[in-house]
């Protein structure tokens, strides 16, 4: 950041006062810059047993396939983002939302939430930033083609939950530097 979105000056890194780490303050107006981390939120999509996949039309990762997601938006919820999402990435509704992961990535400032959910009568399509969807089986999806590891995760704790059909809340954290 190098100015203050308030007033225009030029900003300088400090710690503020009362505070215990560095932000970025207005040299002329004082504004404190609050930069926190990104919220993604997707679903996890099913219908008769098989999962919602997108192939990226955009980077990163263009190309690879993936669960519908995206950075969620102000003045939306977590499942509102997520269902947005899913109906941006493949022309898809989704009912029955349950959060199902979340990844926090403290290296890049992100945090991740999945939804499973059922996917509205079956319908998909593919959306502006996808060029293929499609839904499929444990043994159809392209695991070595699958655009990040929160998702590659995501997927096979699914497929491992899906028999007994008990889907708890499963929340950790991917402290490594790399793709997500």
């Amino acid at each position: 950041m190098k100015y203050c979105t308030w007033c225009g000056a030029s900003v300088t890194l400090r710690i503020p006062e009362g505070d215990d780490r560095e932000r970025y303050i207005c040299t002329a107006c004082e504004e404190i810059h609050y930069i926190n981390p990104r919220v993604i939120v997707g679903c996890l999509p099913v219908h008769e047993g098989r999962v919602l996949l997108c192939k990226r039309a955009i980077e990163p990762r263009r190309g690879y396939w993936t669960l519908p997601a995206g950075f969620m938006e102000n003045g939306e919820t977590s499942q509102q983002g997520a269902a947005r999402e899913t109906w941006e990435e493949a022309r898809a509704r989704v009912q029955n939302m349950e959060l199902y992961r979340l990844f926090d990535v403290p290296h890049i400032n992100q945090v991740y939430l999945f939804y499973r959910c059922d996917l509205v009568d079956g319908a998909f399509g593919v959306g502006p930033e996808s060029t293929d969807s499609g839904l499929f089986s444990e043994s159809e999806i392209p695991w070595d083609e699958i655009a990040f590891p929160v998702v590659r995760e995501t997927l096979r704790e699914y497929f491992e939950d899906r028999p007994d059909g008990k889907f708890p809340v499963r929340i950790s954290a991917i402290e490594r530097r790399g793709r997500l």
